[in-house]
């Protein structure tokens, strides 16, 4: 069979290499590529856009002499014609998803904000209930100040910020202690909650509320991309077939039949 790949001193067929990217479990990922491939392919790039995908490329990939381009291709295996589909992909992609979903953004940051609101608040945890009583009172009472009690008692590794935490997005909170600080106001303490094994004390310091700026908005296209993928990707069979062998090759082939002919 005819090699198509070479590493090393190993060659590969054509079979033999997908039969190792089926071992190594990299056909799903191959055909992730091909269709973004798909869906970008009438998306062009405009000249100030393929001068900042190159210079990006070039910097990503600390290339700054000619002989360091040319040592990268060879290392890489990589044409100059596929070169230019390298540095632009990157910028096409990101067309091809704001021409596809940017007029869904609006009602995607609503539906996702108050995931995306981040929290900055503190927390002190134990084991014991009738510790977390005793710390809740002092602390309503004024007796001592949360970060001295959650520097003091506290068992989880907020007690070396005197129990701060954050700022951090609500989504990544658990859902239980995630609800809670949603539906509080900044220096409310609520009474021990339990959570598992530990009994917390919580306190919302401050709210800071999601906006739709440059950084959320590629987020969202992203999200919406993603879903869109896995979605083209369950709808994707991947089959391949075996090179015929030399045998196979060299055996004669049988002569078409003619049609029969039925009499009226």
């Amino acid at each position: 069979m005819k090699a198509v790949l070479q590493v090393g001193d190993q060659s590969f067929s054509a079979s033999e290499v997908v039969q190792r990217l089926v071992a190594y479990r990299m056909l799903p990922q191959l055909s992730q590529e091909i269709i973004i491939d798909q869906a970008i392919s009438d998306v062009e790039c405009t000249a100030e856009e393929e001068q900042q995908a190159q210079q990006q490329f070039f910097a990503q990939n600390k290339l700054s002499s000619e002989s360091d381009l040319q040592a990268w291709l060879q290392h890489n295996g990589v044409s100059p014609e596929q070169l230019k589909h390298l540095m632009f992909r990157p910028f096409r992609l990101e067309t091809f998803k704001r021409n596809t979903w940017g007029a869904q953004l609006g009602n995607h940051f609503l539906k996702q904000k108050q995931h995306l609101d981040r929290v900055i608040y503190s927390l002190i945890r134990t084991k014991d209930i009738a510790i977390a009583q005793e710390l809740y009172f002092r602390i309503q009472e004024g007796e001592a100040s949360f970060a001295d009690l959650a520097k003091e008692y506290s068992q989880g590794p907020e007690a070396q910020t005197g129990g701060l935490i954050g700022p951090m997005e609500l989504s990544q909170a658990h859902p239980k202690l995630a609800q809670l600080l949603r539906t509080s106001q900044p220096g409310q303490i609520f009474p021990p909650v339990r959570l598992d094994e530990w009994f917390l004390i919580v306190q919302l310091d401050k709210l800071l509320p999601a906006q739709l700026d440059d950084a959320t908005e590629k987020r969202l296209l992203n999200d919406l991309f993603q879903r869109w993928l896995q979605q083209q990707q369950q709808q994707v069979s991947l089959n391949f077939s075996e090179e015929p062998s030399s045998e196979e090759l060299a055996a004669p082939q049988a002569a078409p039949q003619e049609p029969e002919t039925v009499e009226q």
